[in-house]
């Protein structure tokens, strides 16, 4: 893979070199935008779970079955889906963010609005199914959501567009998983929540494509950055939310019900970097070829976390004030 753009090593470069290589993939993005929306398909929360004025009895009886199957969720399920919403609550941050790297007034600020829209209804849905099913103490989870959103995202890489398209292709790959998950494990008790969370996580899946393929472009103009911007991020993910209150236990209930882990972002590392094909870049400075062997090598350690966490692993008890202080314990 060539190198369109030349590394020049000088104090000026980096942001010179990085509001050039956008404006040069200004065509990939409008390309990858308009493939999104020929694959898209939109929907909106109430095509889930109607709330008109007027709903005939077929529509009043299904709310009254959707709420009678969510009582059957286990605790570990709700704290799941508690933890689902309020990452998803977290989406006036990344608008902020994303709007602050790469303008308003451009191809890359018609993405982020196109984004947002979307990304919007995904905290829309889950917070109107858990008020109708009245699946938890809904005071506490509304605190916890104004906490997360007044405590501020200042992100590592919210200035450096680079690493923010890797983090963004990472992070959506993670949601992806971590709606998914959670849809199966609730799915056999409550249908609905798992055609909810299905919806989403084909959105993320999507938006995954986009960012995928722009940090790839990025890759073919300026590959030494990109694979210095692609190690900072990708050893170790910080999913957004990590501000909420108990946000830490709610990730170890995912882990241990088999929603999400270190073996998932396993896969996902590796599929990132062999789609953006990192192990046969050439040409690169020595920096960038560092980079590139310590990239490849990100995987095998990974395993190692994840081997250990397993080997570790003790029976342990939860109990969050969003399901009322009960106590569940979980291998």
């Amino acid at each position: 893979m060539d190198v369109l753009i030349p590394v020049e090593r000088d104090e000026t470069y980096t942001a010179y070199s990085q509001a050039d290589v956008l404006q040069t993939l200004v065509p990939l993005v409008e390309g990858l935008m308009d493939d999104h929306l020929r694959k898209r398909k939109l929907w909106f929360p109430n095509d889930f779970l109607p709330a008109d004025e007027q709903m005939d009895e077929d529509q009043v009886a299904n709310a009254a079955r959707i709420r009678e199957r969510a009582r059957s969720l286990p605790d570990a399920v709700r704290a799941a889906v508690a933890l689902n919403l309020l990452t998803e609550e977290g989406l006036p941050h990344f608008h902020r963010v994303i709007s602050s790297a790469l303008g308003e007034d451009n191809p890359w600020g018609a993405w982020n609005l196109l984004w947002t829209g979307e990304e919007e209804r995904h905290g829309a849905v889950i917070h109107d199914y858990v008020r109708d099913t009245r699946l938890f103490k809904m005071r506490e989870i509304e605190m916890m959501q104004y906490s997360y959103l007044h405590a501020g995202f200042r992100p590592k890489w919210e200035s450096d567009p680079y690493l923010l398209f890797v983090y963004t292709t990472l992070q959506e790959r993670a949601t992806q998983y971590s709606h998914r998950g959670t849809g199966r494990v609730a799915g056999d008790d409550e249908p609905t929540l798992k055609g909810i969370l299905s919806a989403i996580a084909a959105d993320e899946a999507k938006h995954y494509r986009f960012y995928r393929g722009v940090f790839k472009g990025i890759l073919e103009c300026d590959a030494d950055r990109a694979l210095v911007a692609a190690l900072a991020i990708m050893p170790s993910l910080e999913m957004p939310g990590s501000s909420i209150p108990h946000y830490f236990e709610m990730a170890e209930v995912t882990r241990r019900i088999g929603i999400y882990s270190a073996w998932d972002y396993k896969e996902i590392v590796e599929e990132a970097t062999n789609f953006w094909g990192i192990a046969d870049l050439d040409g690169l400075s020595p920096e960038g070829r560092q980079a590139q062997e310590k990239i490849m090598a990100i995987p095998a350690r990974l395993q190692r976390v994840a081997e250990r966490t397993e080997r570790r692993n003790q029976p342990k008890t939860f109990a969050f004030d969003f399901t009322y202080g009960r106590e569940f314990t979980l291998q």
